[in-house]
């Protein structure tokens, strides 16, 4: 099984270079973030005619996730991130796929900080760990994976100097990360790449891309049944530099059935 996930920054304008993703790599299960589309106009037909059964949960101009699953009808298990019922944005969706409970995710940037979108931030993996601990209470074998917008090390961005003022590296997002892992969830890239130097972001501005100015913070957690089952895990960097790309590279994992 193949699980993987790409923030696409807009599922219209990035559409070409997502089906040919798609196509190329095939993975069983694809999560996407900012699909920034509303439900209405959310291009499922172009997934299906390629065999992908999709659902999603979208926002105008804004956030919104996808999972896309081959073949396969995904058996949504969760709309939204519980816990909040004034939340409207449209972060987190789960769902039921060939023995997985996949949940993906698009955690909230956080700047500028401080201030009230630090604190959203923070509520938020507060939130999120509440759901996790329900999920691994139940030993349902789950893959948490999405755009995290946390740098967990330093060893896991170009410069720390250039991110030290970023809401994706303050002590609070980390700790919160952190808090994750010991609970007793496994960073799969992480694990495989302990070394850090692994990007799976470039920003569009300041030859980011050309430099390899990167960091990582596209992330695929394991429930501990899904740990034992790791195979390999990596990030499709290629596909950040092709034409229109997102300014995001694809993660994936693989895991034995």
């Amino acid at each position: 099984m193949k699980i993987a996930s790409f923030n696409i920054n807009g599922v219209k304008a990035r559409l070409p270079r997502l089906l040919e993703w798609l196509e190329e790599r095939r993975p069983n299960v694809a999560c996407l973030q900012e699909i920034k589309s509303i439900d209405e106009n959310f291009p499922a037909g172009e997934f299906e005619k390629i065999g992908y059964k999709p659902i999603w949960h979208g926002q105008k101009s804004f956030n919104g996730v996808a999972i896309l699953s081959d073949g396969v009808e995904p058996e949504e298990a969760q709309r939204g991130l519980p816990g909040d019922p004034d939340d409207e944005q449209a972060r987190y969706l789960e769902a039921d796929i060939g023995g997985y409970r996949v949940c993906n995710l698009y955690l909230p940037n956080g700047n500028p900080q401080p201030g009230p979108k630090f604190d959203y931030k923070l509520a938020w993996m507060k939130r999120l760990r509440e759901r996790l601990t329900e999920l691994r209470e139940k030993e349902i074998p789950a893959v948490v994976l999405g755009d995290f917008n946390v740098i967990p090390e330093d060893k896991d961005t170009w410069s720390v100097k250039a991110m030290q003022d970023d809401a994706l590296m303050q002590p609070e997002s980390r700790d919160a990360y952190f808090r994750l892992l010991h609970d007793g969830w496994t960073d799969a890239i992480d694990t495989l790449n302990p070394r850090g130097g692994v990007w799976t972001f470039w920003d569009y501005q300041a030859g980011a891309w050309q430099k390899d100015h990167g960091f990582r913070i596209d992330h695929i957690l394991l429930s501990p049944q899904c740990a034992d089952r790791l195979v390999s895990a990596g990030v499709d960097k290629e596909y950040r530099g092709r034409e229109k790309a997102s300014d995001h590279a694809p993660v994936w994992v693989e895991l034995r059935d």
